[in-house]
């Protein structure tokens, strides 16, 4: 039951299509000056806290409210007390009121139900490696196994996210979309649109990350555990020598540095004898290099003695420093956390990560998510779910900073698996580690769809896991699996050697060899896309229900992704080489292994060789593909294009690194700036004519 008299519902236009309804006492909706805790938590969750839409507002007849943003409509309360969602005058979406179910003191226990047509999906919610339709499932956000984020939306043109950090239960086991959440009040955002348009105005209000420089969408190279710094470089010479391209190198755990016993000063790790030399050789082969950090003290050392009675530690319920019992970053040895609500601390952390970041570290990897129980509290209060929920943004948030902070525009890259409200901010995403065989495949896809989905804009793929039993990798699926992360983000090579490509025979390596030119080609194309993404917030690879909401037939299409607007990707996902593909109904497509034109709504069997995958071209738009490079040092950054293809007459200006290019359409004819000295490849049936700076392409006569 919903009690007006002891709660109170305001409702406001925050954007267009956006609703925001917060609920709970008076004192909680209009709290003063709030606390520096209250503003930490509250820039954790918003990017955008102020309101920038309107709407009007009109009272039902049968009781409530009709709140009108152009064709988007919300009515509240009336003899259901439910709220309605509209868009064209259609009901989208509908739930009951919130309501509070325990009022245990001051944290009240709210909860929603949306109702679901048998036929309706529901997507987002974090990360799956199995279905991207998450009805089925109950997830926790403050549960690190359940890999949950807050943004839920429907095809049909709806979305929710709760805004807190605070313990939420998404919960779509029975048919509905049930939503339990801990908090004082429940602040609940709405979201009506295209999923394109919910992602967009998502990530608008939560954040969005900057635009990266180029060497990050390189190829990258993960150290095996174990393996010597020596014997990578001599692992990138050999790929380098059968002219396989190659940017970064990940190290393996342990962490590469990490406080001294005794100053707070970093060192970096013995297991690199001489870490200037070694990074000074990684740069002469202009290699990137990414290693890990441990926000933390090793325990029994003079600094985490010195750091416990400054008050530096996170604390158990007895005021002592709570110990992980070890990690893989710590080595296994047990380590105090660093209170990164400090101010302090967190400054003291960034700036040593600058430091290392100025003698050659370009990237640090970290995973700050850790099972704290409910009695370890911080320096700014934060304890429970809270505590679990927020940790991983700050930890993220400084190593941000130190590899981003000092450039204008922010360009680079950190590495995690952690997911977090807000966790788009902060480029990159890493991928899961899965089985090597085909089943490990496809579930790494599956994880970036469904993050995209869940408004994380890039997620990166490993090429197999060193961890795992090899005996399944046969050529045809690493090739396979190798085509699909040329066509993606971007993807990861694992320096054991039965994952390398040097474990396969020569005809092998050099189809290797040859997807990661298509890779290097790509680049511009690629970060065009995570250029798009900065402000958009669309993810680079696109699931059929976030891309075609209107396409039922296509939801079902799960391996299936565009790679920004322009590329269809349809991976081959089982043994065998032959595959189906299912072509969008409202495009046609061009094949860009044949040339030919297909209809949309269409479903085809294709055969293709190791050396080619399914991709197809989305009428009216192009493809600029750069030249081929060794690594990204070798891409000149005054002319990064070499050729243009075009799917039918372009209509739409292309996705590109610093576009220049314009499309004018006139008479039946595009009329084309910005493509000097490029060669252009026309599909069939068009005719190119070069007028100076412009490019004019009509009809073949």
């Amino acid at each position: 039951m919903f009690h007006t008299d002891q709660w109170r519902l305001r409702i406001e236009a925050h954007a267009p299509g956006v609703f925001r309804l917060r609920c709970g006492p008076r004192a909680w909706l209009e709290p003063g000056k709030p606390t520096l805790r209250a503003q930490r938590q509250a820039d954790m969750l918003l990017a955008r806290q102020e309101p920038v839409g309107e709407m009007s507002c009109q009272a039902l007849d049968a009781g409530g409210w009709r709140l009108t943003q152009g064709d988007v409509v919300l009515e509240v309360g009336g003899p259901d007390a439910s709220l309605r969602l509209y868009r064209n005058d259609q009901c989208v979406a509908q739930a009951r009121l919130p309501i509070d179910a325990s009022g245990e003191g001051a944290q009240g226990r709210w909860s929603m139900t949306w109702t679901l047509a048998p036929d309706e999906g529901l997507y987002g919610l974090g990360e799956s490696l199995g279905d991207l339709d998450r009805r089925g499932v109950r997830l926790e956000s403050d549960r690190s196994a359940d890999r949950s984020l807050p943004l839920a939306w429907s095809p049909r043109g709806w979305g929710a996210h709760i805004n807190t950090l605070d313990h939420l239960v998404h919960d779509l086991t029975d048919g509905t979309y049930a939503v339990r959440a801990r908090g004082v009040g429940l602040d609940l955002f709405l979201f009506v649109g295209d999923p394109s348009e919910i992602l967009n105005q998502y990530t608008a209000l939560t954040g969005r990350a900057g635009q990266p420089s180029l060497w990050p969408m390189g190829v990258w190279l993960e150290q095996a555990c174990g393996q010597s710094a020596e014997s990578s470089l001599q692992q990138i010479r050999s790929l380098r020598a059968q002219g396989m391209a190659l940017d970064a190198l990940v190290l393996a755990e342990p962490a590469i540095l990490g406080f001294q016993t005794d100053k707070p000063v970093f060192e970096w790790a013995d297991r690199i004898s001489d870490w200037r030399a070694f990074a000074t050789a990684a740069a002469a082969l202009d290699i990137h290099l990414a290693g890990s950090c441990l926000p933390g003290v090793l325990q029994g050392t003079p600094l985490f003695e010195e750091w416990e009675d400054r008050g530096w530690l996170l604390c158990d319920a007895e005021g002592d420093p709570w110990i992980c019992s070890g990690t893989a970053a710590s080595g296994g040895r047990p380590f105090g956390l660093l209170d990164l609500t400090h101010k302090d601390v967190a400054r003291l952390w960034t700036e040593r990560h600058l430091q290392a970041v100025e003698e050659g570290l370009a990237a640090p990897v970290c995973q700050g998510q850790f099972a704290f129980p409910d009695g370890v509290e911080a320096r700014g209060g934060e304890t429970g779910a809270v505590l679990r929920t927020a940790y991983p943004h700050l930890a993220r948030r400084a190593l941000f900073d130190a590899v981003a902070g000092p450039r204008t525009p922010q360009e680079g890259v950190m590495l995690s698996r952690d997911l977090f409200p807000g966790v788009q901010r902060f480029a990159w995403q890493q991928g899961p580690a899965v089985d090597n065989d085909w089943a490990g495949y496809a579930a790494t896809l599956k994880a970036a769809l469904s993050v995209g989905n869940s408004g994380v804009a890039v997620q990166t793929h490993r090429l197999g896991n060193a961890e795992r039993a090899t005996g399944a990798m046969t050529p045809e699926l690493y090739l396979r699996w190798l085509a699909m992360g040329v066509f993606s983000a971007n993807f990861s090579f694992q320096g054991l050697p039965a994952l390398m490509p040097d474990a396969f025979d020569g005809d092998v390596r050099a189809l290797i060899a040859h997807w990661l030119q298509w890779r290097y080609r790509l680049l511009p194309y690629v970060a065009g896309i995570i250029d798009d993404a900065v402000r958009t917030g669309l993810p680079v690879q696109r699931s059929m229900a976030q891309a075609y909401p209107d396409d039922a037939d296509a939801h079902v299409w799960d391996t299936q992704y565009l790679l920004g607007p322009a590329l269809l990707v349809a991976p081959v996902m089982q043994a065998g080489g032959v595959t189906e593909v299912y072509l969008p109904e409202g495009d046609a497509w061009w094949d860009l292994n044949t040339g030919w034109r297909y209809e949309g709504g269409t479903r085809w069997t294709v055969r293709p060789g190791l050396d080619t995958l399914p991709v197809f071209g989305r009428e009216g738009y192009m493809l600029c593909l750069g030249p081929a490079a060794q690594h990204t040092g070798e891409i000149n950054s005054a002319r990064i294009l070499d050729e243009v293809w075009m799917f039918g007459m372009p209509e739409h200006n292309p996705v590109v690194m610093r576009n220049k290019i314009r499309v004018m359409q006139m008479q039946g004819s595009s009329y084309i700036k910005g493509l000097e000295g490029l060669r252009i490849l026309p599909s069939e049936g068009l005719e190119v004519k070069r007028r100076g700076a412009e490019v004019r392409i009509s009809r073949a006569r």
